[in-house]
Order: C-alpha cells, then sequence, then structure tokens
C-alpha cells in the first residue's frame, strides 16, 4: 500500500490521526495531515483505509 495526500484539500479534522496514528500526524502550525509512512507496514492497512474514508476532504488516496 502507498498513502498519498493532497494537502491543499485538507481541512484539518483530524479524523485521520484518530483512525491510524502510527501512519497520520498534523502539522502544528494549521492541522494539515502528514503522512508518518507513506508505504505502512501490513498490519496497519485496515486503519489506513478507515482513515482514508473518514477524511471528510477526501484528501488521502491509497494505491497498491
Amino acid at each position: 500500500m502507498r498513502i498519498t495526500v493532497e494537502a491543499d484539500k485538507c481541512c484539518g479534522a483530524g479524523q485521520c490521526v484518530l483512525a491510524a496514528p502510527e501512519v497520520f500526524d498534523q502539522r502544528d502550525e494549521d492541522g494539515t495531515v502528514v503522512v508518518l509512512d507513506e508505504a505502512p507496514p501490513e498490519e496497519t492497512h485496515p486503519a489506513v483505509r478507515e482513515a482514508a474514508q473518514l477524511c471528510p476532504a477526501a484528501a488521502i488516496a491509497l494505491s497498491s
């Protein structure tokens, strides 16, 4: 799995961080998503998929 984000679409809701805190964080200055691991281990994939689905701005894209 590969994660990409469109930071300009991010609204800073933080749902990704709540769903997968080992993979996502937010910038302190504006709350924009930060990807901590662009190719996370397989055991985190369910949480990462949930994070992408929960994103209200659809700023997170997943690929194989």
